[in-house]
């Protein structure tokens, strides 16, 4: 069942660790009003809906899911990544993707499963058992799966913390159950102490050292979102783009992708 406006607006106040009047200041609007909308006293208009999401920086779905609990339609559409509405933005995806080679990049959902990915992905992938690569590939679950990439990850416990931080802050920001239940899930996975980054660069970012065939590899990632998105879809996406850490592996990758 829907919850009442008043309700998601009180949870989302709550989630942001906000008060009535912190809120109140922040939307322009009073107190005693904010109040009564959240105990059910007054029924806002779409305006004050639309308001109050931005203000608390709700995501584009849980925005509509305001909008219905006060009455309203829903503003943001939400389409497959191959509607026709989308093509745009699918081939901008692929451009960078592939424009990314010879180093890895992939696209996921809101839950990490992946949606696309370039050519350099797959050979890191090699060696994950069958069934954590079955169709949708949960990338967290694959990365640190004791049956995944977790055997291959010299810093296991290095990376392990800070998926799991990134994952936890997320999961908070956007108060998504399945999230929190991929969280307690990759928590309860085994972990192991492993030789470090040695700090390179200075704790601004941690490295992915990763065993292969090839070689050591190691990894920083950047994350890219759409800067505006309109559609659920776009707003939940995001592309995860891996860059060589050290020359050592960049030279492997150029190698492995034929151009060196």
């Amino acid at each position: 069942m829907q919850k009442a406006v008043g309700e998601q607006i009180r949870d989302w106040r709550q989630q942001r660790r906000l008060s009535q009047m912190d809120l109140a200041l922040d939307a322009e609007i009073s107190t005693r009003h904010l109040s009564f909308i959240e105990t059910g006293r007054a029924q806002p208009s779409r305006e004050m809906v639309m308001r109050i999401a931005e203000t608390l920086d709700v995501p584009l779905r849980a925005r509509n899911a305001l909008l219905l609990g006060a009455g309203f339609a829903p503003v943001h559409a939400e389409r497959a990544l191959d509607d026709p509405e989308l093509a745009a933005a699918r081939r901008a995806i692929d451009l960078v993707l592939k424009g990314h080679e010879p180093y890895p990049a992939l696209a996921v959902d809101r839950h990490w499963n992946l949606i696309a990915a370039n050519a350099a992905v797959a050979p890191l992938m090699a060696g994950a058992a069958p069934h954590l690569l079955e169709a949708p590939v949960n990338v967290l679950r694959l990365s640190l799966h004791p049956e995944g990439l977790a055997p291959a990850i010299l810093n296991l416990g290095e990376w392990r913390a800070h998926l799991l931080e990134r994952l936890r802050r997320q999961a908070a920001a956007s108060a998504d159950p399945v999230l929190a239940a991929l969280l307690a899930e990759l928590s309860a996975y085994p972990s192991r102490e492993g030789a470090g980054s040695h700090d390179a660069f200075g704790g601004v970012v941690v490295p992915m050292r990763l065993a292969s065939p090839a070689g050591e590899l190691s990894f920083i990632s950047t994350t890219t979102v759409f800067g505006t998105p309109l559609d659920v879809t776009l707003d939940e996406l995001a592309i995860e783009a891996f860059f060589p850490a050290d020359s050592a592996t960049g030279e492997r990758l150029h190698e492995l992708a034929g151009g060196g």
